[in-house]
């Protein structure tokens, strides 16, 4: 078994494009995209449209949620959302809502954007001190609940990452396809960066009993996606895309 795991695509159409290029050169039996797909000043419809055009295994994120739940007031403080809307059409929308929360598989592999039971939350890192620190290993079992998977993949931080806990679990971040940087202020305050602008993404391949995970850092004109950014008033998109940094 071999997979590709993307995540947290952001509408943006040029790194996706590289990624799935990419992936098609490593020979994988399937791949599987983890949510926050079109949310973005970049390409939400292009990403769409490029998306429908291969066979992947999708489950939504929160800020698919964030998309087709919004409100009208939602939509009138926040530019971003009103270009995404208008840009997307109805069609994206009735895709995202159809798409399931989690997923299953395989008996080994569970798929997850935050954690099992939420995509609003990180599994694996806590962010109190305004950096990502991984969690202890209490904190992750507690946060995987009645999930018992050998390999439980994730994404939402954005920062790739593989943790083996003394449950035998491996938990495996895809890192971010679209968006090697960014800043929120919920739970707190906080940066996530990569410090370079590649677009990431994992393989997990199975030997036997066991699973390697290679992450692979993909290059591309991330200037465009930057440009884009800017066209939209999202200067801090467009420092965090061709920077790979929350913060000069």
């Amino acid at each position: 078994m071999k997979i590709a795991a993307i995540s947290d695509i952001h509408s943006n159409v040029y790194a996706l494009n590289a990624v799935l290029k990419d992936i098609k050169t490593r020979g994988v039996n399937v791949t599987v995209n983890l949510g926050d797909i079109l949310y973005g000043p970049i390409a939400p419809r292009v990403t769409y449209d490029l998306l429908m055009a291969h066979n992947i295994v999708t489950i939504r994120g929160n800020q698919d949620r964030q998309i087709y739940e919004a409100t009208k007031s939602d939509i009138e403080q926040n530019p971003t959302l009103a270009f995404i809307l208008n840009d997307l059409g109805p069609e994206p929308l009735e895709w995202m809502k159809a798409l399931p929360p989690t997923h299953q598989l395989t008996d080994d592999v569970f798929l997850c954007h935050g954690t099992p039971t939420s995509d609003l939350i990180y599994l694996l890192e806590n962010v109190e001190t305004g950096k990502p620190v991984v969690r202890s290993e209490k904190d992750i079992l507690s946060l995987l609940g009645n999930q018992k998977s050998s390999v439980v993949v994730c994404g939402h931080t954005h920062i790739p990452r593989a943790v083996s806990l003394a449950s035998g679990q491996l938990i495996v971040n895809t890192g971010s396809v679209g968006l090697p940087a960014y800043c929120d202020d919920e739970p707190i305050v906080h940066a996530m960066e990569n410090y370079s602008p590649h677009a990431n993404y994992v393989i997990l391949e199975k030997h036997d009993s066991d699973w390697s995970v290679n992450t692979i850092n993909v290059a591309y004109d991330y200037q465009k996606a930057a440009q884009d950014a800017s066209k939209r008033g999202r200067d801090d998109w467009a420092y965090y895309l061709s920077t790979g940094r929350a913060n000069s």
